[in-house]
């Protein structure tokens, strides 16, 4: 029986999908905080195990995005030290250069 995966697997298998070229939903941003409650409830009804499905929903890009090129470096939900997304509802290693469409400042 193997063990769960090790956040650097994890780390490396959504890099590679989006390297290439999952299609996310980047748009659209959500501007209001029921808009951004709509993306989370979409996502805990997400099977944690899908995280293909997780990576579209959230707008996932492996690049920084918007006029204001945003980045998961400057996202209140960053872990710096560990390289993570500490949104419950996501809870997954990411680049600090990556962003999505849950970036909070």
């Amino acid at each position: 029986m193997a063990g769960p995966e090790k956040p650097a697997d994890v780390l490396a298998n959504i890099a590679q999908l989006l390297r290439d070229g999952l299609v996310t939903q980047t748009e659209p941003f959500p501007e209001t905080d029921k808009e951004f409650a709509q993306i989370l409830v979409e996502l805990r009804h997400t099977p944690r195990e899908d995280l293909k499905k997780k990576l579209v929903i959230a707008g996932f890009t492996d690049k920084p995005y918007g006029p204001d090129q945003q980045r998961c470096m400057e996202c209140m939900y960053f872990l710096v030290h560990r390289k993570w997304c500490d949104l419950p509802e996501l809870a997954v290693p990411v680049e600090p250069d990556w962003w999505c469409r849950l970036w909070r400042i």
